[in-house]
């Protein structure tokens, strides 16, 4: 009997079955046979490279996806990234970010590497290989939920057939997609709610991407079975399904079967009907419903969750754990019109208690890289603190799948919506720049010296930053920060933190953060509030690619006053602006030492009677970016270090003690 060509592809290219809850991996990767390159080598060289613009390249596109071919002869590498396509660039680069990191430090100076993630949110694969020439499927995972929804074999035929109905449906529909990509819901009464994601390259025909999803059926029901949830990932196709909505927005495809229950597998299937995309109203009623669905079937913590919800139930009134009814009740059902913003822990949305308080409450996502740990780290660090320049934490919501964090609402949204908008920058004058300026500082201050616990942020920037009525700023996003004890200087990690453009040299190339850590990014918060330039992207001098080469370069020459954002420009006295300037540019000097401590800085702020030290040269003062035209990429290096981003993105660590 003739084996069909996908067949064949599968049994050569199948490499692992992995047997677990979803939740309790993070990263995949293969190490491929192509051997290793030398340290220092060309192929080396060529690898930074293209790590330093390949995520980039791929956030920028329409459809998340890029290839890249770099290098000459021995030396070339091919490589292939694709974020999943309910993502948003920024949390796109920023997983592709890591996935370079991942490869590296899973796969050291392995030629061939191929890197997937729980959820799938973004894979990446570099090989010197001709890869890219090729639509062949490989490297193909299956990863199965080892919790099982039914106890009977006829409902077990039965769950067979719904989901393989909701495969085939989707699989269709993506293949036909421009994006190659559709999510998708199908409902049956008497059956759990069917939630599933199926994406190809969208480099693949219609034809190739329906081949490529041929054998996810026969793969699911032979490795997965009748599971709660699975995964099926391959270099040129993934397929995800659950019994709760883990993708972002409305299914794209909707998919009702009425029958109650339905015959064994080896009947002929029932009847379906395909619908597209509900009406608003209705999409409303039927997210709720599914909502409900998510908590009948996963209502019970797991044990980390219960543990931390009794340690939470034992603090102080002033911090409550609400229901999920009422945070539903509260944002509308998390309706689209209450929708504030999007970052790397989920969405956050605008919410109004039934006593008239106006809330803002952080959803963790489904497909979140910051995940349970930092939710509790959150929690369990911000609950602990008062001051006027920390954002306040009123309480959380965790019960099953939904992680919740309720904030005080700031209506005046973030520093960065203000300073970087020339239609907005009118908005903060010089009054109110020194007031928040003056804020940050005495906020970190405080984290730093002042509070029962030092604490290092590791993670401040300008839209980290929220700003009350009277735009007086709050610090907020404690989900990266770092306890330490009072005898304590310093701390280290292998995996880096935060976001590019805002970190210090040391903990970018030697994971080593303490509290000058912190300083340095006030140093950069800084120049960018007096600019209104981002240090991340920075292209007004072609010869630098940041803020702090360029404001170096005006400090050397005596025109300082250059560096002003032009509303503020004539509201500043030239020594006042000097000295503001001349803080920023210590805080960003390259060793930490050289740096004041924020005791130090707000000292400097308060009076102009102390006298402030001429400052050495910033962090990566000397990157260049080259002339468009001179090549097609970006390499940006100082030392033996490269930073090189264009956009602000966050990359974030898995656990490693605190």
């Amino acid at each position: 009997m003739p084996c069909h060509p996908w067949m064949a592809m599968v049994i050569l290219s199948f490499l692992l079955l992995l047997l677990m809850p979803l939740a309790s991996a993070e990263t995949w990767p293969f190490c491929g046979d192509s051997g290793d390159y030398e340290l220092n080598s060309t192929y080396e060289a060529n690898l930074l490279l293209l790590s330093s613009t390949l995520p980039n390249k791929a956030a920028s596109s329409t459809t998340l996806f890029a290839t890249d071919t770099v290098g000459n002869g021995p030396n070339t590498i091919f490589a292939l990234a694709l974020c999943r396509g309910d993502y948003n660039a920024s949390a796109c680069e920023g997983c592709l970010v890591n996935a370079f990191q991942d490869g590296q430090e899973h796969c050291p100076n392995n030629k061939d590497v191929t890197v997937y993630y729980n959820g799938n949110p973004c894979m990446l694969r570099f090989s010197n290989q001709k890869f890219l020439a090729t639509t062949v499927n490989d490297k193909i995972l299956v990863i199965a939920n080892i919790e099982m929804p039914l106890n009977t074999s006829t409902r077990a035929d039965s769950f067979r057939l719904l989901l393989v109905t909701l495969l085939n449906n989707t699989a269709q529909s993506a293949a036909n997609s421009s994006r190659r990509f559709t999510t998708s819901r199908l409902d049956v009464s008497s059956f759990p709610t069917l939630y599933c994601l199926m994406q190809c390259t969208p480099d693949l025909t219609a034809d190739d991407c329906a081949a490529c999803f041929q054998p996810y059926s026969q793969l699911t029901l032979r490795y997965i079975d009748s599971r709660q949830g699975g995964q099926v990932l391959g270099t040129r196709c993934s397929m995800r399904y659950e019994i709760y909505p883990f993708f972002q927005g409305e299914p794209m495809l909707r998919t009702i079967n009425l029958v109650s229950e339905l015959p064994a597998i080896n009947n002929t299937m029932p009847p379906v009907t395909v619908y597209p995309q509900l009406p608003a109203a209705q999409a409303t009623i039927q997210e709720h419903q599914g909502t409900e669905i998510l908590h009948d079937q996963a209502a019970k913590n797991r044990p980390e969750e219960d543990t931390l919800v009794w340690r939470l139930e034992d603090k102080s009134s002033e911090f409550t754990l609400f229901e999920f009814s009422e945070i539903l009740h509260a944002t509308r059902n998390f309706s689209k019109e209450n929708l504030l913003g999007q970052g790397g822990f989920g969405p956050v949305y605008k919410g109004q208690l039934s006593d008239g308080m106006e809330i803002a409450v952080k959803r963790l996502a489904s497909h979140s890289g910051q995940g349970f740990t930092e939710f509790k780290n959150e929690v369990e660090l911000i609950a602990k603190l008062q001051h006027n320049n920390l954002v306040k934490l009123m309480g959380c919501c965790i019960q099953g799948e939904e992680k919740l964090l309720v904030y005080e609402y700031l209506p005046n949204k973030s520093l960065d919506f203000f300073i970087f908008d020339v239609s907005r920058t009118t908005l903060v004058d010089w009054n109110k720049r020194c007031v928040i300026i003056e804020g940050i500082a005495q906020g970190l201050l405080y984290l730093h010296k002042h509070s029962r616990l030092r604490i290092i942020h590791r993670d401040l920037k300008a839209s980290n930053i929220l700003l009350d009525q009277d735009m007086n700023p709050k610090i907020s996003d404690f989900g990266l920060a770092k306890i330490f004890s009072s005898n304590d200087t310093q701390g280290s990690t292998k995996r880096v933190v935060g976001t590019y453009g805002y970190m210090a040299p040391e903990y970018a190339s030697e994971g080593i953060y303490s509290i000058k850590s912190d300083v340095f990014s006030f140093g950069v918060l800084l120049l960018e509030i007096l600019s209104g330039q981002r240090n991340s992207g920075f292209h007004k001098h072609e010869d630098f690619l940041n803020l702090l080469g360029y404001s170096w370069q005006l400090w050397e020459g005596g025109r300082f006053l250059e560096l002003l954002e032009a509303s503020i420009a004539k509201e500043i006295h030239a020594a006042e602006a000097r000295r503001y300037i001349n803080i920023a540019l210590m805080c960003v000097q390259e060793h930490a030492d050289d740096r004041p401590t924020m005791s130090n800085v707000v000292a400097m702020l308060n009076s102009e009677a102390v006298i402030l030290p001429e400052p050495k040269h910033p962090a990566y003062f000397n990157l260049r970016v080259s002339k468009q035209g001179e090549s097609g990429s970006v390499l940006c290096s100082h030392n033996d270090v490269t930073i090189c981003s264009n956009n602000d993105v966050t990359i974030t660590e898995e656990p490693d003690g605190r």
